[in-house]
């Protein structure tokens, strides 16, 4: 076998965190998963229905390679009506294989090697490992507790160089649940626009804020449209994570160059997908109110007992997760989550699988039953009495 077999690019990838502790998970039948962030919700029944008859109907076949015409006019309402932004559904529209798609695309349409992203962290995992497979350089924001987990204009001010061309603003934020309110977006673009940057806006949790809090889309203020990607798709807020569906909103030049690559590697994304999705932003509003009282509900109870349990932690306002500070125990994140996991059978996800910044925390994501979350933090509440007692 000849030494080269591998790209040393690839190979230098490290393995996803969320995933390592849903694979030891799998194994064991008795432990309870608070690691994964999909909806615990099925798929709403008229949503799932209209993928049937879809499949009824025979439409089995490709759509073109932007995706169904209906669909794309669909998001071009949604756009509208949500964030009062108007896309041409045919040149600045796309259709994706899930958001995660999308992410990976407008950084290869982009980027040369020698360009730097500019990704604040903790954030989602995929962020940094695209910017590598597109040779880019990844260029780290640590994002700070006292500011909320917000990004701030002098934050990004000082990770600015004359090779930055991307920013990558993933707000709803996974993993720590914090927000970017208009304001603090006013001062993201000021300073975009003057160093002539360019936005990639992971908005998919952008239906599920809470505390009478409502997303603002950064591509919504002035001069953002035209140097904005807004990445969405249908996982979260419609709990159609196996559907594999999400599109992107931008500058036909650049969506046309992703559309490019995307017609040679992936050709379009799943048709019955898409016409279930075209039903539940048609009529799915409702659905999204529920889920999203349903998670505000939960958020409030996790909250609550990580305050008994005198955990500190910042009230989230986005997403379906918190992130706890767990400094105290003298343990790094993925002692602590690997011990709790041994001892109590309860799964977490250490905070440094969202970038090293997030040593000291462990992401928990409440998109689970009450029950299930009652049954895990009681466990997560004796490991804690036990531990501080061993260091008292």
């Amino acid at each position: 076998m000849r030494k080269d077999l591998l790209s040393d690019k690839t190979v230098g990838l490290k393995p996803s965190g969320i995933r390592r502790f849903f694979d030891i998970v799998a194994e064991m039948s008795d432990a309870i998963s608070l690691g994964v962030g999909e909806p615990d919700f099925d798929t709403p029944w008229h949503i799932r229905d209209e993928g049937i008859y879809s499949l009824e109907k025979g439409r089995t076949f490709y759509t073109s390679n932007s995706g169904l015409k209906e669909l794309k006019m669909e998001v071009a309402a949604y756009m509208k009506r949500s964030q009062n932004i108007d896309y041409h559904y045919n040149h600045e529209i796309f259709i994706t294989v899930g958001g995660s798609e999308a992410i990976d695309l407008m950084m290869r349409a982009m980027l040369n090697p020698g360009d730097e992203v500019l990704i604040p962290q903790p954030s989602y995992v995929s962020y940094e490992p695209c910017a590598i497979l597109a040779d880019a350089v990844p260029v780290i924001i640590e994002l700070k507790n006292e500011n909320r987990f917000r990004l701030t204009a002098e934050e990004l001010e000082a990770a600015i160089t004359p090779a930055s061309k991307i920013l990558v603003l993933p707000f709803p934020n996974n993993p720590t649940g914090a927000i970017m309110e208009k304001e603090d977006l006013e001062a993201i673009a000021e300073v975009v626009i003057r160093h002539d940057l360019y936005v990639l806006s992971d908005e998919i949790y952008g239906e599920l804020t809470y505390s009478g809090k409502k997303h603002v889309s950064i591509a919504s203020l002035p001069g953002m449209k035209e140097r904005t990607v807004v990445v969405n798709g249908f996982s979260k807020a419609y709990a159609m994570t196996g559907w594999r569906l999400g599109y992107a909103c931008g500058p036909e030049e650049i969506i046309s160059q992703m559309i490019k690559i995307h017609q040679y590697c992936i050709m379009c994304a799943p048709t019955t997908s898409q016409y279930a999705a075209v039903e539940a932003l048609r009529n799915g509003d409702e659905d999204v109110r529920m889920m999203r009282e349903s998670y505000d509900q939960r958020r409030r109870f996790v909250l609550h007992m990580l305050e008994q349990m005198g955990i500190p932690c910042f009230e989230p306002e986005g997403a379906f997760y918190v992130f706890p500070c767990i400094s105290e125990f003298g343990m790094t994140s993925d002692e602590f989550a690997t011990k709790l996991l041994q001892e109590e059978k309860v799964a977490i996800v250490p905070g440094t699988a969202f970038g090293d910044c997030g040593e000291g925390y462990l992401r928990i994501s409440y998109a689970y039953s009450i029950d299930n979350l009652k049954k895990a933090l009681t466990r997560l509440e004796r490991f804690v009495t036990k531990l501080r007692a061993k260091n008292s």
